[in-house]
């Protein structure tokens, strides 16, 4: 398994997809970042040799990914939060932010429903 970025990507898969594998890396920029190393994107990992898989690492090296990548993420997020605005109130609150509806859906960012109780009735 060959080791790029602090991530173990899958021998048996294309070169493309198995960059994929890194945080920050998708499709067009794992064809990129292979371009510019030289290598063939359809050859597998397991047949890539040292010098290709040192020059796809100077290549991902110019790039932010992985954990700086996430700690920019919630730093925006959290900058979203302090200042108040509308994004950062509704990630406070767990809600969605790009105005989808929330009456009937969006239980992923809602979580499990939380059944409310009526209230009961005075019988007299």
């Amino acid at each position: 398994m060959a080791r790029i970025a602090g991530v173990d990507i899958p021998k048996q898969k294309r070169g493309v997809i198995s960059l994929t594998y890194i945080y920050g890396i998708g499709r067009s920029r794992a064809k990129e970042i292979l371009a510019e190393a030289k290598v063939d994107e359809s050859t597998k990992v397991s047949d890539w040799s040292d010098e290709e898989i040192g020059n796809i690492r100077d290549a991902v090296g110019t790039f932010k990914i992985e954990g700086e990548l996430r700690s920019e993420i919630q730093l925006n997020i959290k900058r979203l939060m302090d200042i108040g605005c509308y994004r950062g109130i509704r990630h406070r609150a767990g809600l969605p932010l790009r105005g989808q509806r929330t009456k009937n859906n969006s239980r992923t960012r809602k979580g499990r429903r939380k059944t409310v109780a009526n209230k009961k009735k005075v019988t007299k």
